[in-house]
């Protein structure tokens, strides 16, 4: 797989949104948020119900989440920082949590909704946490990106139309 040209393709299709440059920065930061989430399976969904919601570009969402998924090798790390982050705000006093060898993992366990509930959130408020600073900084970053391509892109449809010569 080609990351670069996907990025590449993927920019282009951004900049070629007819929209407002803070809704396109909108729903890429939209996606980019949701893209932190440990919610398989409904981050496209938020993302799209929250872009709407918000009055943001659909497709900018959609698009920025799917970006996100390129980062799926790292994926586990990430979830573990975000875990980790979350356990540590969410225990009386702040612990950090314990190591993954100390860790039971019979599949009894692990298939009990008070298991799900105990890992489910500190890792939400973990990607809560996590994935605001990010989708802030992608939201400054595109919007900058795009008033800068579309400011580039007018001035250079100004330049070639004065060069066209009208026929009599």
């Amino acid at each position: 797989m080609d990351i670069r040209g996907w990025l590449q393709r993927h920019s282009l299709r951004l900049l070629a949104i007819l929209d407002t440059p803070n809704a396109i920065a909108g729903g890429v930061a939209i996606g980019i948020f949701f893209g932190f989430s440990p919610l398989f399976g409904l981050k496209t969904l938020l993302s799209i119900f929250f872009a709407w919601l918000m009055r943001c570009n659909i497709l900018a969402a959609v698009i920025a989440v799917t970006l996100h998924d390129i980062a799926i090798p790292f994926m586990p790390v990430l979830y573990r920082w975000e875990y980790k982050v979350g356990y540590w705000l969410l225990s009386n006093p702040h612990e950090w949590p314990p190591s993954l060898k100390q860790l039971h993992w019979d599949a009894q366990t692990w298939w009990s909704w008070t298991t799900f509930l105990t890992v489910g959130k500190p890792l939400l408020l973990g990607s809560l946490l996590m994935g605001a600073p990010v989708a802030l900084l992608a939201f400054i970053m595109t919007k900058a990106f795009v008033v800068r391509h579309r400011r580039k892109h007018r001035t250079h449809l100004e330049m070639s139309s004065s060069q066209i010569v009208p026929k009599d």
